[in-house]
C-alpha cells in the first residue's frame, strides 16, 4: 500500500521544526518537502479546494499538537486580493491550483518614520511553484488570485496561523491595526482541533 503522502509530509516537517530554531533554515527545508509534495502528485479533497465569493478562506490541513507549526489550505476566488498584512512567524507557500500575484513590502521596524511602505518586489506564482513568502523579519506582502480559476495554496507556517495576531497595514500611510485571521471550513469536514491528526487528504 501507498504511504499516506500528508502523514509522510507532516513527520518529515516536524522532524524540521523540532530540530532548529533558525527560521531561514526552517523554511529552505519545508520548502524542499513541499515542492516534493505538490510534485508527487497529492491531491487535496475537493471541499478544501471551495473558494467563497465573500472573501479568501484559509482550511486546517494540520495543526500540531504543540502549536509549532500549522498547515492550511489557503483558497481565493477569481480576482480576490488580501489587504497588505504580515504574518510574525516563517511561513512557505506552494501553488497547488491557478495563479497567484504577491507584492511585497518592506517590514516596517520600530524606528521606521511612520510613512508609506516601500515596495520589495513582484512575483507571479503557478501550480507547483513554491516559495519562502515569510521568515519573521521579512513578512509583509499583498497576494491576488489572477488568471480565470480559483488560485489554491498549501501554506505551512510556524505557530498556529489562525489564531496568530498579524498587523494589517494600509501600505499608503504604513499605518498597521492588529488582527487574528482564524479558520474557515466547509460545511462537511470538522475542524481541526490540534488534539489528534486530521488526515484529510493523500
Amino acid at each position: 500500500m501507498e504511504p499516506d503522502r500528508l502523514e509522510v509530509f507532516i513527520d518529515d516537517v516536524a522532524l524540521v521544526v523540532s530540530g532548529t530554531d533558525d527560521e531561514h533554515e526552517i523554511t529552505a527545508r519545508v520548502a524542499e518537502l513541499l515542492s516534493a509534495l505538490l510534485a508527487g502528485g497529492y491531491r487535496l479533497p475537493p471541499e478544501l479546494t471551495r473558494s467563497s465569493s465573500a472573501r479568501h478562506v484559509t482550511y486546517p490541513l494540520y495543526i500540531a499538537p504543540d502549536g509549532s507549526w500549522s498547515m492550511a489550505s489557503v483558497v481565493w476566488d477569481v480576482g480576490q486580493r488580501t489587504n497588505v498584512h504580515s504574518h510574525e512567524t516563517w511561513g512557505v507557500a506552494g501553488i497547488y491550483a491557478g495563479v497567484e500575484q504577491e507584492i511585497r513590502y518592506l517590514k516596517p521596524t520600530a524606528s521606521t518614520v511612520s510613512g508609506p511602505l516601500t515596495p520589495a518586489g513582484e512575483s507571479r506564482w503557478a501550480p507547483g511553484q513554491v516559495t519562502v513568502c515569510c521568515t519573521t523579519d521579512d513578512d509583509v506582502h499583498a497576494v491576488a488570485a489572477v488568471g480565470g480559476e480559483p488560485t489554491v495554496g498549501i501554506h505551512v507556517y510556524g505557530g498556529n496561523i489562525g489564531t496568530l495576531r498579524r498587523r494589517s497595514y494600509d501600505p499608503a500611510t504604513g499605518e498597521a491595526r492588529w488582527f487574528v485571521s482564524g479558520w474557515d471550513s466547509p460545511e462537511d469536514v470538522p475542524p481541526v482541533t490540534g488534539s489528534r491528526r486530521e488526515r484529510v487528504g493523500r
